[in-house]
């Protein structure tokens, strides 16, 4: 089998590709001969071979104006000199490569460039198991079990160290003027500087007005801090800054003063408060007993169809449960001018805007990349491994299509409610102009 490849390679030059008979031909060859299918030596590391050095030698053929051996190249200034090995990592393991060389040392190879050691799929799979939350040393180990390549720790994170330079561009791009709906969330993670502390990472996700959605950024909050609403503060001007000028709806948690800080951005936008969150907080405040009864009575309270008939759902609930659990009258009482915005929508957008399980499901991913590493050196390390979980969000883009059908229904029922943002101009949703209503 090795010399069938051999022969191929001597005569690839004059073979622009490989027949699919003849890929068939030597799978057939190499099953017969019990070869492997990867690692060193395997069927897939000589066929890389062979199709990378057949690239390389038509690289040379345009380099130098003329094919090996032809007649033309005579006193052209440049010819062939040789070969030179070189090792590099592939998906289907190390492989040996001979790289043409010219006299003149001008030729510079664009496969496999000089000084290059991996193929950029080594490079993609390296960044893609990175995403998946696992560590360097992982990383290695599972290269060299599968693929029998001994990569260094110091080089995969060298890989993945790339991606910081795409991050910093994404964090500071434009971003569009106007976002129906933004999703704002936190999540902890464990940062060591001096002592391993808890710090949160903010997380922004926006949905366009072509109701696709957007992770608009992230931002590591103050060493020993909490969430708190002056940091959001801080987040939300700088989206401002990058081109938001306005914001339908933003939806978050109850934290304490958050709605002044949306406020002072955009003033007025309508702050939605989660629903699910508001009956988590409710339930620590009751005895696991009456949980089940608790959200049964207050189930006609968030589903009622108007705030009128929340307001008088409410009334009944209070009568029967103020005195065995003032505090959770109060926790919805406080909260009542967050909890109400969404019962003014058609049934559409409340089912997008009451909860924020649109940016939980990121967040989500986030944490099962994070758990594997325990805790992150710098803050750096620590944003990197959120970015790249983020990047690797929907590969095949099925939950993006997913999506984007889920929010149509919602930004329709958001341009027939127009009325509801009186100071909304209808241009800014992209509805065609024969399908415009009032």
């Amino acid at each position: 089998m090795t010399d069938v490849i051999d022969r191929e390679t001597e005569t690839n030059s004059a073979q622009p590709g490989i027949s699919d008979a003849r890929l068939k031909e030597l799978v057939e060859q190499a099953r017969a001969e019990g070869l492997q299918l990867t690692g060193d030596g395997g069927l897939l590391s000589k066929l890389t071979k062979l199709v990378v050095e057949s690239a390389l030698e038509g690289e040379m053929d345009d380099h130098l104006g003329y094919g090996k051996s032809d007649p033309a190249g005579r006193g052209s200034g440049n010819s062939r000199n040789g070969r030179r090995a070189k090792n590099v990592l592939t998906e289907a393991g190390p492989v040996e490569l001979e790289v043409p060389r010219d006299r003149d040392s001008s030729f510079e190879p664009k496969i496999v460039a000089k000084r290059q050691r991996r193929l950029s799929g080594v490079e993609d799979m390296v960044i893609s198991l990175s995403a998946k939350g696992l560590t360097t040393g992982e990383i290695a180990a599972h290269l060299a079990e599968v693929y029998g390549a001994d990569v260094s720790k110091q080089t995969i994170s060298t890989i993945t160290e790339r991606v910081m330079e795409g991050m910093a561009e994404w964090q500071n791009r434009p971003l569009d003027p106007v976002y129906p709906v933004l999703f704002i969330d936190c999540i902890h993670v464990k940062i060591r500087e001096g002592n391993v502390a808890n710090r949160p990472i903010y997380v922004a996700m926006g949905v366009t007005v072509d109701g696709t959605r957007d992770i608009l950024g992230l931002w590591v909050g103050e060493h020993g801090d909490g969430e708190g609403a002056k940091y959001w503060l801080r987040v939300l001007s700088e989206l401002k800054n990058r081109g938001v000028q306005d914001v339908l709806i933003v939806v978050c948690d109850g934290l304490k003063h958050l709605p002044d800080s949306i406020e002072q951005v955009w003033p007025q936008t309508i702050v939605q408060t989660c629903v699910v969150h508001l009956l988590r907080n409710t339930y620590a405040y009751a005895s696991r007993k009456d949980w089940s009864e608790i959200a049964k009575d207050l189930k006609p309270v968030y589903t009622a169809p108007s705030e009128q008939a929340a307001l008088d759902r409410f009334a009944e609930f209070s009568d029967k449960w103020e005195k065995r659990y003032p505090a959770i009258i109060r926790l919805w009482t406080n909260a009542w001018a967050e909890f109400v915005p969404f019962l003014q929508f058609d049934n559409a957008i409340r089912q997008v805007i009451y909860t924020t399980n649109a940016i939980e499901s990121v967040n989500a991913r986030i944490r099962r990349a994070v758990k594997a590493r325990g805790h992150f050196p710098t803050e750096a390390a620590a944003l990197k491994c959120v970015y790249l979980a983020i990047m690797s969000l929907d590969p095949k883009g099925t939950a993006r299509r997913r999506w984007s059908n889920r929010w149509k229904a919602a930004l329709n029922a958001g341009s027939i409610s127009l009325t509801v943002f009186r100071r909304i101009s209808i241009s800014k949703f992209p509805i065609p102009a024969n399908d415009r209503r009032t």
